[in-house]
């Protein structure tokens, strides 16, 4: 290692042979990682007391807050990757779209992007927009020592989703409307998204981050042969964007059982699974040379540990035979969820997978 080494840099050297980035490239390991989606937040209560009275967009701006929001599952779960504690729509605000975070809501959007003339609303995101993020990571990688730090942005399509509709929707009537009556649009719209989602990675990795995830949390509401015309192109420009950085690249998204054959195109390392997709279908459909991550219901941590634990059975028995394995839930922890729950899923996992 190089006397002018970074701290990011020491510490993507120092997880390098954690178990979590082992599995990402499909090498043996001496255990199941795991790591929870929103392990960061919502149910713990020590994340509770940090956050009180404190608006989620300028939580995810305060580096000191970030950092000790981020290390918390750590420490109370002994999880095998720490995720940035952030929101996708954090890389929005910062070049000046006027949005917020409404408790109980969502992401909500003032003005939503529905013309030509909106488009150029979306200005290239620098890092000096988001100084706060590699501030924060610098504090991470100084803490985390040998455990990885994910890096996170939301996809394209999930994106243009939010500024398309002004906000969460269950149908995507307006996102729709503009893919199928206006496609140059709606490739103009993805491609600028992909340049912005692409500048928040890079900013991430060069902070420190070990892995970078792309949630696509809403692209299930897409079909296959719309998935591929609409949005593919744009995810996949953003995975290549960032393959020469040495970095595992997962994709996740919900609902995406009919999708997962081309997210597996995209050009991830590791391609998330919900839990409606047993985990060697999902292998099946996905193709050979990626790993997999996944798949427990997060609703399932609700029940009797003995029943947590056979719903954890059947996850490890179907990706027995899997290159890689990651252990996940489906989806994020519900905010309601037993911390304590979590904490003895990964000790179960952890001792049920030791080699």
């Amino acid at each position: 290692m190089s006397e002018n080494q970074s701290p990011a840099g020491n510490q993507q050297t120092a997880a390098y042979d954690s178990a979590f980035l082992k599995a990402c490239r499909r090498e043996p390991v001496p255990h199941t990682p795991v790591w929870f989606m929103r392990q960061a937040g919502r149910s713990l209560p020590e994340y509770l007391k940090v956050r009180e009275g404190i608006p989620m967009l300028e939580s995810c701006m305060r580096p000191d807050l970030v950092a000790e929001i981020t290390l918390q599952p750590v420490r109370r779960h002994g999880v095998d990757a720490a995720i940035y504690f952030s929101d996708i729509v954090v890389p929005l605000k910062a070049i000046g779209i006027d949005l917020d975070i409404k408790p109980g809501v969502g992401p909500v959007v003032e003005q939503p992007i529905r013309s030509r003339a909106d488009l150029a609303r979306l200005r290239d995101l620098t890092p000096d927009d988001v100084s706060y993020v590699t501030e924060a990571m610098g504090i991470l990688t100084g803490e985390l020592g040998a455990t990885p730090l994910i890096g996170f942005a939301g996809a394209p399509f999930t994106l243009a989703s939010y500024l398309v509709e002004g906000g969460p929707s269950r149908n995507h009537e307006h996102t729709k409307a503009l893919m199928y009556g206006d496609p140059q649009l709606w490739a103009d719209l993805l491609d600028r998204l992909a340049e912005i989602t692409t500048a928040f990675l890079k900013v991430q990795i060069e902070a420190g981050a070990s892995a970078v995830q792309l949630f696509d949390s809403w692209v299930g509401a897409l079909a296959p042969v719309d998935y591929r015309r609409s949005v593919l192109p744009a995810s996949r420009k953003v995975f290549d964007a960032v393959e020469g950085l040495g970095v595992p690249r997962i994709h996740f998204g919900v609902g995406t059982g009919e999708l997962l054959g081309p997210l597996g195109e995209a050009g991830a390392d590791v391609v998330g699974v919900d839990w409606r997709v047993p985990l060697d279908e999902a292998a099946r459909r996905v193709g050979p040379g990626k790993a997999l991550q996944g798949n427990l219901d997060p609703a399932v941590l609700f029940a009797p540990t003995a029943a947590v634990e056979a719903k954890t059975d059947e996850i490890l028995d179907a990706a027995a035979g899997l290159e890689g394995h990651v252990f996940n839930l489906g989806h994020g922890v519900l905010p309601t969820t037993d911390a304590d729950a979590l904490t003895r899923l990964v000790e179960y996992v952890h001792t049920r997978t030791a080699r």
